[in-house]
């Protein structure tokens, strides 16, 4: 099963692990979904919306345990992201781990490519 990516701020992670769930990021209230990134768009997600950004977070969800509520849609280039129109439990997560930053881009954990 597949996984998609979150990245968020480390703090934020760990108050949506203490509350058991995660409503989203800022960007995500404001647009109604929590944006996610399958693994060929994470990297550039990552320069495009974080880059120079340390005390961050990434973490995996396997897709199918989001049911229909995850919609495959048209955005950057036209390219179809995973966006999640709910409340996440945090009991889906299935890892996160630091996103360092290394002064010239974030270095991925290897969990991310397997």
């Amino acid at each position: 099963m597949p996984n998609i990516f979150k990245i968020i701020d480390s703090k934020l992670f760990e108050q949506a692990s203490a509350e058991g769930r995660f409503q989203g990021a800022e960007i995500d209230l404001r647009d109604g979904f929590i944006h996610f990134s399958s693994i060929g768009q994470v990297q550039e997600t990552a320069k495009l919306h974080f880059s120079g950004r340390e005390g961050l977070v990434i973490f995996a969800i396997a897709q199918d345990t989001l049911g229909n509520a995850l919609k495959w849609e048209a955005s950057r280039g036209g390219q179809l992201f995973p966006h999640y129109y709910g409340t996440l439990d945090m009991k889906l997560v299935r890892w996160a781990r630091p996103l360092p930053w290394n002064g010239l881009a974030h270095d991925f954990p290897r969990e991310t490519f397997q």
